[in-house]
C-alpha cells in the first residue's frame, strides 16, 4: 500500500478477533424477503424451489471454505459453524462475516435461472447478519436447538396464516386468530379446519435443512467381476433431521465429532436471550461518521481468468461505480458519498445515521451483500461477450472518524494510493508488454521512483482517462434535483440524484463545490 502523510487514519480501524477457543458461528438473513418473495411469486408459505436454492448455496460455501464444516437453514437463514480450530482470515468478525454473505449473495444470483428458469431476478436480493462467538460445544448446541425450534414454530404458524389467508381472511384477521395460539392448536387447526396431518408435510419444512461434511462410502471403481469398490470419502451431504441438537444425530457423525465435539446428554429447552449473549457485534460510536470500505477478494486471480485489460479495464472499473450508484439509490437518507478505485470502495455514511441502530455487522453485511449481488446481476451489461466462470466475492469492514477532517484524509489516503498504485501499475504492464517477465518487472521498478519511470517508459500520464488516476466519486447531485422539482411541479423533498465524478477530491475545492455532501446536517 502507498506511503502518505495521510496514514495515520488507518489508527482508526479496530481489531475484532473471535478468540480462541470459542467456535465461530455467521449467522445470515434475507432483507425484505417478504417483498422479494410477493415480487417474484414464490410460492406460500414456503416455495420448495426457493428452500433448495437456499440450500445449493449452503453446498457451495462448504465447497469453497474447508473450515466450514456444518450448516443449518430454513426459511430466508443460515447458520454457519466452523470448526473449533479454524483460523479462517485471522478469526477477524467483519471480515469472516462479510466474506461469507458476499459468496452467499453472489452464489444465490448465479444460481437463481437453475431453480427459476422462467422467473428473472427483478432486484438485487441482499442478506444482512452477524457474527456468533460459542464458548464451548454446550453452547453450539443449545444455539442449534433454539434455531431449530423457531423453524418448527415459525412453519406451524406460516401453515396456518397461509392457509388462513387463501380461504379469504385478510393478513390481520389471519394473525388476529393465530395470536398466542399454542403448538397443539396450531396443530389442531391445520387438521381440523384444512384435513392436514402437520407430521406429514415435508421435513424440509419443519426441520429445516442441515448440510454437513460426512464421511461415506463412496464407490471409486468397479472389479473385473462388477463388484462395486468403495472408500470412504468426506462428502457433503444435506439432510432433513428432527434433531440436530440431539447425541442420536451428532453422534454418528465422524466429522462434527472431530471438528467440533460432541454433545454429553440432551437438551430440550433454551432460553434465546442465553445464546443471544455471545453474539458478537458492537454498536458504532455515535454522531461519528462511518466508513464502510469493500475489496474484492482475490481479485487478481479473477482479473486474470477473466481477461481484463491491463493496467486498468475500463469495463470493471465502470461496473463498479454502477454498483455503488445503485448502493446510494438503496440507502439514499444514509450514504452521502462513495470513493472507489480499482476493486474498492468507500462508503460514508452520515454521522447521524440510524441505520440498523447503527450495529456494525448488519450494515457490513447489507451493503456488501447488496453490492455484491448487484455486481453479479450486472456483469451482462458491462462484459457482454464474457461469462462469468465463478460467483465473486468481497470483504469489508466498518470505521468510524469522529471528524470531517479526519474523513476527508480519509478519502485523501485512498485517492493518494489510486494515484500511486496506477504510477506503478503502468509501469509495470509497460514492462511486461515490452517483453519482461512480471518478476523481471517487479525487480526493475522495485525503489524507483515513479515519476522517473514514467517519462522513461514514454508513458503519457497525465493524458491516461481521470478514472484511472483519480478513482471514482459518486454522490447526490442535489443541485440537479432543485431543477427537476421545479421543472416537474413537485415540492416534495428527495435527495436528487446519483452521478459520478472523477476528480481531485485531496485539498478544499471539491468539497466547496459541493458543501451539501459532508453537512452535518443532514
Amino acid at each position: 500500500m502507498a506511503n502518505s502523510k495521510y496514514e495515520y487514519v488507518k489508527n482508526f480501524e479496530l481489531e475484532d478477533e473471535v478468540m480462541f477457543p470459542n467456535f465461530i458461528l455467521v449467522r445470515i438473513n434475507g432483507r425484505n424477503f417478504t417483498k422479494f418473495s410477493q415480487l417474484h411469486q414464490l410460492h406460500k408459505p414456503y416455495d420448495e424451489n426457493a428452500l433448495n436454492l437456499m440450500n445449493s448455496c449452503a453446498v457451495s460455501l462448504l465447497e469453497e471454505y474447508a473450515d466450514i464444516v456444518l450448516a443449518y437453514g430454513f426459511s430466508d437463514e443460515y447458520t454457519f459453524v466452523f470448526k473449533k480450530t479454524s483460523k479462517f482470515y485471522d478469526r477477524r468478525a467483519s471480515k469472516v462475516l462479510s466474506i461469507i454473505t458476499s459468496f452467499f449473495s453472489s452464489v444465490f444470483v448465479t444460481k437463481w435461472s437453475d431453480f427459476f428458469p422462467q422467473k428473472e431476478l427483478q432486484y438485487s436480493p441482499s442478506f444482512r447478519g452477524h457474527v456468533t462467538s460459542c464458548a464451548s460445544v454446550d453452547v453450539l448446541q443449545a444455539y442449534l436447538l433454539w434455531r431449530q425450534n423457531i423453524c418448527h414454530a415459525s412453519n406451524q404458524y406460516d401453515q396456518c396464516f397461509w392457509r388462513l389467508v387463501k380461504r379469504g381472511m385478510d393478513f390481520r384477521e389471519a394473525h388476529d386468530l393465530l395470536k398466542g395460539a399454542e403448538k397443539c392448536n396450531l396443530n389442531n387447526l391445520l387438521f381440523d379446519e384444512f384435513n392436514v396431518n402437520y407430521n406429514t408435510l415435508e421435513p424440509i419444512f419443519r426441520q429445516g435443512s442441515c448440510v454437513l461434511k460426512a464421511v461415506v462410502d463412496d464407490i471409486v471403481k468397479y472389479a473385473d467381476n462388477g463388484v462395486p469398490i468403495k472408500r470412504q470419502r468426506r462428502k457433503i451431504i444435506t439432510v432433513h433431521s428432527k434433531k440436530i441438537a440431539g447425541r442420536k444425530f451428532w453422534n454418528d457423525q465422524t466429522v462434527l465429532l472431530k471438528e467440533l465435539g460432541c454433545f454429553v446428554e440432551d437438551v430440550d429447552n433454551v432460553k434465546p436471550e442465553y445464546v443471544k449473549s455471545f453474539e458478537f457485534d458492537s454498536k458504532l460510536m455515535p454522531l461519528t461518521w462511518i466508513v464502510i470500505r469493500i475489496d474484492g477478494c482475490h481479485f487478481h486471480r479473477f482479473s486474470e481468468l477473466h481477461e481484463f485489460v491491463k493496467p486498468n479495464d475500463e469495463r470493471a472499473l465502470n461496473l463498479m461505480n454502477s454498483c455503488a450508484m445503485t448502493v446510494l439509490e438503496e440507502f439514499p437518507h444514509d450514504i452521502v458519498f462513495a470513493y472507489g478505485v480499482s476493486d474498492e470502495y468507500s462508503f460514508i455514511l452520515k454521522k447521524t445515521t440510524e441505520l440498523f441502530q447503527r450495529r456494525a455487522s448488519k450494515i457490513v453485511s447489507t451493503i456488501l451483500s447488496f453490492f455484491t449481488s448487484t455486481y453479479v446481476m450486472r456483469w451482462k451489461d458491462f462484459f457482454s461477450q464474457s461469462e462469468l466462470k465463478y460467483p465473486p466475492s468481497f470483504d469489508g469492514r466498518a470505521v468510524c472518524y469522529p471528524s470531517t477532517e479526519i474523513l476527508k484524509d480519509y478519502l485523501s489516503w485512498r485517492q493518494v494510493d489510486c494515484h500511486i498504485n496506477n504510477q506503478y501499475n503502468s509501469c509495470f504492464w509497460k514492462l511486461v508488454a515490452s517483453g519482461k517477465q512480471k518478476r523481471e518487472a517487479q525487480q526493475n521498478l522495485k525503489g524507483a521512483q515513479l515519476q522517473k519511470k514514467i517519462e522513461e517508459l514514454a508513458i503519457d500520464y497525465n493524458n491516461l482517462p481521470a478514472m484511472f488516476r483519480q478513482g471514482s466519486s459518486v454522490f447526490w447531485d442535489k443541485m440537479d434535483n432543485a431543477l427537476t422539482h421545479q421543472q416537474n411541479g413537485k415540492s416534495s423533498e428527495s435527495c436528487g440524484r446519483v452521478i459520478v465524478e472523477h476528480c481531485n477530491i485531496i485539498g478544499s475545492g471539491f468539497w466547496l463545490e459541493h458543501p451539501s455532501i459532508l453537512e452535518e446536517k443532514q
